[in-house]
């Protein structure tokens, strides 16, 4: 899945079962009309195809991965291992722990290899979106001006909320 101009953001999964969480980065990043592409690079199964995708990540013009895995997640870490490109790491559920052991998996990573850990699951993925976003907004004023003005209708949808009394 590749959005129409030359993507600026990667969205990477390590199987078609994370789609479920990483469509709400693809979504943000939607929202905001960033460029991106979306699809499956699994550590595991793909290592190759990977460790390609991180190295030509920069020269294709990718300003930052989004990197989805489960279980042992060991993608955003190998990708971030063979690019300089940001890489945002987004812990999938697992079936048995929760996305516990992907959390763990991520954010361990070893002084000089950064990932930049989020939640776990849907909100982690949006969250990760909205921080490419941000990256890219420090130099784009026109994408900033659309950050800003999510956050202050974020500020009125909360401020609008009533408790039922």
């Amino acid at each position: 899945m590749m959005s129409e101009a030359k993507p600026l953001v990667g969205v990477v999964m390590g199987s078609s079962s994370d789609w479920d969480v990483m469509k709400n980065a693809v979504d943000v990043l939607k929202q905001f009309g960033v460029p991106f592409e979306a699809q499956v690079i699994s550590a595991h199964r793909m290592p190759d195809e990977m460790f390609r995708y991180a190295e030509q990540a920069r020269s294709r013009g990718l300003r930052a991965i989004i990197a989805g895995a489960g279980g042992a997640a060991h993608l955003p870490g190998m990708i971030a291992a063979k690019t300089i490109v940001p890489v945002l790491g987004v812990p999938v559920p697992s079936k048995y722990l929760r996305g516990e052991d992907s959390l763990l998996s991520i954010v361990q990573m070893p002084k000089g290899v950064p990932v930049a850990t989020f939640a776990i699951g849907e909100a982690g993925a949006a969250n990760a979106a909205l921080t490419a976003v941000a990256l890219l907004a420090a130099n784009d004023d026109a994408l900033a001006a659309q950050l800003e003005q999510f956050r202050l209708d974020q500020t009125a949808a909360a401020q609008a909320m009533t408790l039922p009394v």
